[in-house]
Parts: C-alpha cells; structure tokens; sequence
C-alpha cells in the first residue's frame, strides 16, 4: 500500500538532509569550519530520520523512489541556498582593446577596488583591469561592465586566499 504522507516525509526529509550536506561542504571548502561542524550534525540527525523511514518501510519501491527523488531536490536546493547566499569572493579579470579607457577610475568610483596596467595583446596594446568583489556584488558588477565597456573580455575566478592590500583592510578578522 502507498502511503503519501509516508513518500512527502522521505522527500522532504532528504532535500533538508542534501541541502544541508551541500552548504556543509561549502563552508568547509571555504575554510568555515566551525559552522560546518555545527550543521553536521543536524545534517546526521536528519539523515538518519529519513533513513530510518526508508528501512522500515523497504517493501515499497515508491518509498525508495522518494529518496531518490528527495536526494535530487536537495542536490537542487542546497546549489540554490548557496548561489542565494553567495559566500566568500571573486576576482575579475576584464580585458579591453583601449589603454586610453577610463573604465578603472569609473569602477573606482562606484568602489571597487581596481588594479590596472597595460599588457600586449595580439593586436596591440590592452588594459588590463583585476577586480577584487563579493560573490553577492558580482551580478551588479557584470552590469555595470556591459554597460561601460560591452566589448570587454571578462574572466572570474574564485581566489583560496588573499593577503594584503586593498580589500584586507576592508575584511580583517573574516575569513573567506
């Protein structure tokens, strides 16, 4: 016999119990160990509720479908909360064809922290602009690019670790 509130209880439980394990594993990739360890055990706890209902109930292939459908849904859920929460930050590579540009002293203004110098590309000369930003400005960021040079080449990276500078200033005491 299929039990509905028995299939929504095994999904539900596991897309808590991957969210959870997705975030976890962030923050520990992030270096956030103490908040990790926090939400690993609610992240056992969880999962062992859902567990448990899967193995009482294993006469049922529906009930084993939840899980997998829940695991999923969490998978899911856990990038979402992540991408919402935008953690740590991105440095930003943006190449224009243009040394005479006033593309650096503009994103100074609005106050990011640039560094720029001139490199040879294959056609001539490029600026060359790095850009230190939180992972929760870098859409505005983008923007702001499209908007003041559209023909930029643009690449982000995720750094491990910064030291000094600009930006150390702003974010003593916090980690990545």
């Amino acid at each position: 016999m299929i039990s509905l509130s028995l299939i929504g209880s095994i999904i539900g439980i596991n897309v808590v119990y991957v969210s959870i394990f997705s975030l976890r594993l962030i923050l520990m990739i992030k270096g956030r160990r103490g908040i990790a360890s926090l939400l690993a055990m609610l992240e056992v706890f969880v999962y062992l509720l859902g567990l448990n209902l899967v193995l009482q109930n294993l006469d049922n292939p529906f009930n084993m479908a939840a899980y997998c459908l829940g695991f999923g849904l969490g998978v899911y859920a856990g990038s979402r909360i992540e991408e919402y929460l935008a953690l740590g930050y991105i440095v930003v590579q943006v190449i224009v064809n243009s040394v005479e540009t006033n593309l650096a002293m503009n994103l100074r203004e609005k106050g990011y922290g640039v560094t720029a110098w001139e490199a040879d590309g294959k056609d001539g000369k490029r600026l060359v602009l790095q850009v230190l930003v939180k992972r929760k400005n870098e859409r505005r960021l983008m923007e702001t690019l499209a908007k003041m040079s559209p023909q930029a080449f643009i690449i982000s990276h995720e750094p491990k670790s910064f030291k000094g500078g600009f930006w150390v200033r702003l974010t003593e005491g916090r980690k990545l």
